[in-house]
């Protein structure tokens, strides 16, 4: 099999730290309101087999505030539907033009498969319950707004970290910053095997341990469906693992809340919380916009 396109990212796993400290240092140096044709004439192509509004909408924003041209492609309304192979699309998408694809796809390893059959880089959008490794970038330069540096922090992972790709790759970024992470969640939504994410971790059941002096705190999504799967009713969930303000007040004084979104007020946060002062939830989502500029950069080789 052929190796992966030049410039394409398709997740943390394997990524070195100077690696990522290069893309969050140019993401420093982008600023969409102050756009610079970096990509003029170059067609980003976006590839969504699942529905996405905060990926979608800032990668695409991201494209355009650099001079790109984008064209979405919905596996609804397309030849996809139709019984289309991946590797038939991303063949069809690369000889109508496309200069890089950004996928997301419900199957863990597409955008690997469509990288080493491609000659155009391929930005992995979220793969299954893999890697979503352009949420762990814009989370990390969120932290580091508010933080001097990553090396030593306290960060309590909560909630469905079993199926979620978001954690997945915060883990591998993390860790390799020497930040010390603990998850909490219901056993159904925790990893069997902790240290097959990342050397050090810690579990516990209980919120109040995981938070209890914690610098960063990222609370993620719970599917009801996934919930009614587990021996949890929705009311156990809410009392035993609910971020709420008297949880809050256990770490530090200048801890910051994190969540990717979307949220479900109520469920896995009180509304209070979700505003807070706290909260950076819209300032993640605001920070998507940079980051995805300076990754989307890089794949094309428009880095200065």
């Amino acid at each position: 099999m052929n190796k992966a396109a030049r410039g394409s990212l398709l997740g943390i796993e394997h990524l070195d730290a100077k690696e990522i400290l290069s893309l969050l240092a140019l993401a420093r140096r982008m600023n969409p309101l102050k756009p610079r044709p970096l990509l003029r004439d170059k067609r980003v192509l976006l590839l969504f087999y699942e529905a996405s509004t905060r990926t979608r909408s800032s990668f695409e924003i991201a494209a355009k505030s650099m001079g790109a041209m984008t064209t979405l492609v919905l596996s609804s309304g397309s030849s996809i539907e139709k019984g289309e192979s991946l590797l038939d699309t991303g063949y069809t998408l690369q000889a109508v033009g496309a200069d890089v694809m950004v996928i997301r796809h419900p199957h863990a390893g597409a955008p690997l498969l469509m990288a080493t059959h491609l000659d155009v880089p391929v930005i992995n959008a979220g793969d299954g319950m893999h890697e979503h490794p352009t949420q762990a970038l814009l989370d990390a330069y969120t932290i580091l707004r508010h933080k001097k540096t990553l090396k030593g922090l306290q960060m309590a992972i909560i909630g469905d970290i079993y199926h979620s790709r978001v954690a997945r790759s915060a883990i591998h970024l993390l860790s390799k910053f020497g930040t010390r992470i603990t998850l909490c969640g219901p056993p159904e939504f925790l990893p069997e095997v902790a240290t097959s994410l990342a050397p050090g971790l810690h579990i516990t059941r209980t919120v109040e341990e995981a938070v209890r002096g914690a610098d960063a705190i990222m609370v993620l999504r719970v599917q009801k469906e996934r919930l009614a799967g587990t021996k949890l009713r929705v009311q156990d969930y809410i009392s035993r693992y609910q971020m709420t303000t008297a949880r809050l007040k256990m770490a530090k004084r200048d801890a910051i809340l994190m969540h990717p979104g979307p949220i479900i007020r109520g469920l896995e946060l009180t509304w209070e919380v979700a505003d807070c002062p706290q909260s950076v939830i819209v300032e993640e989502v605001h920070n998507g916009v940079p980051v995805r500029m300076a990754i989307l950069a890089k794949a094309l080789g428009k880095t200065s």
